[in-house]
């Protein structure tokens, strides 16, 4: 076995690491974060990427073994581990509280539940939990069917870009803090050229006067056989109406058919509400 590492290289390393996230995976996000996640932040105007030369990847000959890497903001860490190297966890957590993005010093680690040797390398290395919570997952062998409401139709395909911006605008609340949505979509353009983007899954429910009010990304990952669910946004005046729970029910058959067995979602009580259940639990470690 000969261990190296070096700093990633986002234009050369990306799809390799893609398919090191998908082999890895496991539901509880014990090897790390789903492929999808990483990929979506990559795509998102909301990513900080001036620092992604700080990221390093570990390597068992040619194959991957282990990354080290932030998303948002640059000071939280993550951490993906391929089973049967969990013997580098403390080199890992070294690095991360090393030679990774800090601000007045310090960084957050973020190590899922299921990441046990991870646990105990932050704790051998004087870190304490200071918060922790559970993502919610929707397990397919139950069906999800919640109705749309009268007075609301699903969105043909394909999108228009421009409504499903407006909407995500409005709906994450962009209008109330910063005004009216501007009508520019470039900041959309990175998304929708991602290299497992798969907008055709995606659904938009439209009201009588043909304005997406609410909005569901899809990024299917056959090799896991997972709905990976982002964004998900209603527009203020349409919320707490069904619309989102219709939205993931359709979601639900479109992914369903092509094998999805569960589905991502979030932290929020709406998901457990409508049968999500904790599946992922995330623990921020600090010194």
């Amino acid at each position: 076995m000969s261990i190296t590492h070096r700093q990633y290289r986002l234009l050369s390393d990306h799809m390799a690491v893609y398919r090191f996230m998908t082999e890895i995976y496991e539901r509880d996000w014990s090897g790390g974060v789903p492929a999808p996640f990483l990929e979506y932040a990559l795509s998102s105007d909301w990513m900080d990427k001036s620092l992604v030369h700080r990221n390093r990847l570990w390597f068992d000959g040619e194959s991957i073994v282990a990354f080290v890497f932030y998303e948002n903001p640059v000071t939280d860490v993550y951490f993906s581990l391929r089973p049967g190297y969990e013997f580098l966890a403390d080199e890992l957590v070294q690095y991360a509280l090393t030679g990774m993005p800090q601000k007045d010093g310090r960084n957050k680690l973020i190590i899922f539940g299921g990441q046990k040797a991870l646990m105990a390398a932050a704790e051998r290395a004087g870190l304490r939990r200071t918060w922790s919570a559970w993502d919610m997952v929707y397990d397919f062998a139950r069906p999800l069917d919640y109705p749309l409401p009268e007075g609301f139709c699903f969105a043909d395909a394909p999108l228009d870009i421009a409504r499903c911006s407006e909407c995500c605008w409005k709906g994450f609340g962009h209008e109330a803090e910063e005004g009216p949505w501007d009508g520019d979509i470039e900041y959309t353009g990175a998304l929708l050229t991602a290299p497992h983007a798969t907008q055709h899954l995606d659904v938009a429910i439209e009201n009588e006067k043909g304005e997406y009010v609410c909005y569901a990304g899809m990024w299917w990952t056959p090799e896991n056989r997972l709905a990976y669910m982002e964004p998900l946004c209603t527009v203020p005046a349409y919320q707490k109406k069904g619309l989102a729970a219709a939205a993931l029910s359709e979601m639900y058959r479109r992914t369903k058919a092509l094998g999805a067995t569960h589905m991502t979602g979030g932290m929020n009580p709406f998901y457990a509400r409508i049968g999500y259940e904790p599946a992922v639990e995330w623990v921020h470690w600090e010194r």
